[in-house]
């Protein structure tokens, strides 16, 4: 089953839902603004996308850059930091057989859906 980290408010994570929808596969919506990802579950997420914790960081997002940018940060301080505010969180995340992508590119999920 596929899985999409989604914010309804955001235009990206729409289309790629819309996108998702029209391939008549099973899919799960975790709407992760109000469901938080613990920090473990944040931590085995980077391992499916093969990314480092500041990688998925939004970093233009104004709580990133009031409260952390300049600030040298250790990983799991990045993930906390995640946690926290799950708005730092890049989205839409396109999860499916143990790997996951960002999916704000239609056609990089399209070959990672097939």
């Amino acid at each position: 089953m596929i899985q999409i980290y989604h914010n309804p408010r955001c235009g990206k994570s729409r289309n790629c839902l819309a996108f998702i929808e029209q391939t008549n596969q099973k899919y799960e919506i975790i709407p992760y603004l109000t469901d938080t990802p613990t920090f473990d579950e944040l931590k085995d997420l980077l391992q499916k996308l093969n990314l480092d914790p500041i990688q998925l960081v939004r970093v233009k997002e104004k709580i990133w850059v009031e409260n952390y940018k300049g600030k040298e940060l250790k990983n799991d301080e990045i993930i906390q930091a995640m946690v926290e505010n799950p708005i730092l969180i890049e989205r839409p995340i396109v999860i499916k057989d143990g790997k996951a992508i960002i999916g704000r590119d239609l056609d990089l999920v399209a070959s990672f859906l097939d």
